[in-house]
């Protein structure tokens, strides 16, 4: 299932039912697992570690050097999990020693055209990068979060789970999980309330949010009273406290 005119490196590891296309390379420490497939003119250099049934596009650039002037050519590492969708032209950096070495990707993930994952990213699992939408160094994002076309990320950033960013979105602080973002420089307008009914959360948890939201970016009353509100109400509510415990830990200041 490799083709003829593909160059793949002696050392490679390549699982038996793995598919790759015409005129890819795949340089020395790349381990690439069962049911993968990677398509024409993707190039993926070590050490790299992909796992079962990924879909690689044409023109994919996976586990190149970081974009980082401090990188001087130690052996960091890129990995990516099971069942991600990543498209053409989209380039995913290997980390640097200035973390901890690693650019991960978890599961089922859809990194659209022109994607860019760079330096020590942590992106989970269920997450939808939109065409050419940018993150820069040590981004964390976490599940089933969606960032809407050509958004951009500054580095040490955190996308919160569940959360939704509009069409070209400049993201310069941490967003709360379930919340939802727009604008240059961006700025919050709600919950994620689509996205959570079809992932099934209750009209309880539902409300529970909007009403923290309204807490915490509406109401007049001062940053610590509005924290004291919300924390109330997460006693009551899982997903509440998993705002609070985001906000809690965030140390670029949130979206608000």
């Amino acid at each position: 299932m490799i083709h003829s005119h593909a160059i793949v490196d002696p050392s490679a590891e390549i699982a038996d039912n793995v598919s790759i296309g015409p005129f890819s390379i795949i340089g020395p420490d790349v381990q690439i697992d069962s049911g993968t497939v990677i398509e024409s003119h993707v190039v993926i250099k070590g050490p790299t570690k992909i796992g079962k049934d990924n879909h690689i596009f044409q023109f994919a650039s996976i586990g190149e050097q970081p974009q980082d002037l401090k990188y001087r050519g130690e052996p960091t590492r890129l990995e990516i999990g099971d069942r991600n969708t990543i498209r053409e032209y989209a380039n995913l950096n290997r980390g640097t020693v200035d973390d901890e070495g690693i650019t991960s990707i978890g599961n089922d993930n859809l990194l659209m055209v022109s994607a860019h994952v760079a330096h020590d990213c942590r992106l989970g699992n269920n997450i939808i990068l939109a065409n050419a939408v940018a993150l820069a160094g040590h981004v964390h994002i976490d599940d089933h979060a969606i960032l809407g076309g050509y958004s951009t990320v500054h580095q040490f950033t955190r996308i919160g789970a569940h959360s939704f960013s509009g069409f070209a979105t400049a993201i310069d602080r941490d967003v709360l999980p379930y919340f939802t973002i727009a604008g240059n420089r961006a700025r919050a307008f709600g919950i994620n309330k689509e996205g959570l009914k079809r992932r099934g959360f209750t009209a309880e948890a539902i409300r529970a949010l909007q009403e923290t939201f309204k807490i915490l970016v509406k109401s007049k009353c001062s940053h610590k009273e509005a924290i004291a509100k919300a924390s109330e109400l997460a006693k009551d509510h899982a997903e509440v406290k998993q705002v609070m415990d985001f906000l809690a830990a965030s140390e670029r200041g949130w979206v608000r």
